[in-house]
């Protein structure tokens, strides 16, 4: 694939990067996302230097993944054990 040259700021750090063009817009919005929470946690919590900001951003994101994860899995499950009741009964008929 064809990859450009993409700049990123996290918390007024450059991070130089190499994406292809249509991750481009997610990249930045994750950047975005990252820079705003963890301006967040540094107005409601004491910390030591960026990298404990980082550690927060990152907690908190890997802790909402995990519960989509989750909830996917739930829902896969679900929807299987739905679809193999369905299957049963047509095959009754």
């Amino acid at each position: 694939m064809n990859q450009i040259p993409a700049t990123v700021h996290i918390l007024d750090r450059p991070y130089k990067l190499k994406i292809t063009p249509d991750e481009e817009n997610q990249l930045r919005r994750a950047a975005e996302l990252i820079n705003s929470q963890a301006k967040s946690y540094g107005k409601m919590y004491a910390y030591g230097d960026n990298q404990d900001l980082l550690a927060m951003v990152a907690l908190s994101q890997i802790t909402l993944l995990l519960k989509l994860q989750d909830k996917q899995q739930f829902r896969d499950t679900h929807l299987e054990d739905r679809l193999t009741i369905i299957n049963q009964l047509l095959d009754k008929v």
